[in-house]
């Protein structure tokens, strides 16, 4: 299956398309993307995504080259391009051509749109397992392209038999590398982190929900004993839509049982796209 992207000013192929081994994204890892769905021709949720990926830019000191229309314009010349069932975008920003490897000069754009399986019609049954990591990301509004930590404990990761990793800081719960935690208390008010995390896009629609269906939600710093006490959890991402958790460290929880939050609200997520 031959696959377009947007990269060089143009589009072309993908085998086609490359970066200056002088690009601050190859030389120090400097850039910035932001990831949405795409289902069928109908990019999910564009405008959020383009909100957070011009600040991401501008928290950044990257100048994007095109408009937030020229992008919108070629996102829509790939999709009918690449005649995908399901898709995903990622939107890149690339540091730019630097001959000293640490200026910021010529910031450029990369497009790429590559399948995806669909998310499925109801929240998975079974699980995930977390481990906690005291780590704090860099600048964590912004969604750069430094995974380093997440990638680096990978291995650490899989000793502990998980699937993903919560990080905490100061004893304050935050996030995953790409996902975004949610907790429900014993008294059944959902709960996400207010601060030292990325702003995400199912995040923001979790709460719109919440507030038109008066479930009981608060943005809060999460303590980290609090994981003991955890009625439910689940991570959100803009890829799965939500994913039950039963299972941080050592606490074992209940995940997509018959009146869970997540399920509640994993189908009202569905009515949104």
């Amino acid at each position: 299956m031959s696959i377009y992207c947007f990269a060089n000013n143009q589009i072309q192929l993908i085998e086609k398309a490359g970066v200056p081994v002088t690009d601050l994204l190859v030389q120090r890892g400097y850039g910035i993307f932001d990831f949405l769905r795409v289902a069928g021709d109908t990019p999910l949720f564009m405008e959020d995504h383009l909100d957070r990926f011009f600040h991401s830019a501008e928290k950044m000191r990257l100048t994007i080259p095109q408009t937030r229309e020229d992008i919108k314009t070629i996102v829509k010349e790939l999709i009918q391009k690449n005649q995908l069932a399901y898709s995903g975008i990622r939107m890149i920003i690339a540091g730019g051509d630097a001959p000293d490897g640490y200026t910021i000069e010529h910031p450029h754009l990369i497009i790429i749109q590559a399948p995806l399986a669909e998310p499925t019609l109801h929240l998975p049954e079974t699980g995930i397992k977390l481990a906690t990591y005291a780590y704090q990301r860099q600048i964590p509004d912004v969604k750069t392209t430094d995974y380093l930590m997440a990638v680096w404990l990978q291995p650490w990761m899989k000793e502990q038999g998980a699937d993903d990793i919560l990080y905490y800081y100061n004893d304050i719960v935050s996030e995953c590398p790409r996902s975004n935690f949610f907790l429900v208390t014993k008294d059944h008010t959902l709960v996400t982190a207010q601060q030292n995390m990325l702003n995400g896009i199912t995040r923001k629609n979790i709460i719109q929900v919440c507030e038109a269906h008066s479930i009981p939600f608060e943005i809060r710093d999460i303590q980290l004993n609090e994981l003991k006490e955890a009625k439910e959890a689940f991570i959100t991402s803009s890829t799965k839509r939500i994913i039950p958790v039963h299972q941080i460290d050592e606490i074992l929880l209940r995940p997509n049982y018959e009146d869970s939050i997540a399920r509640k609200i994993y189908d009202l997520l569905k009515m949104m796209e």
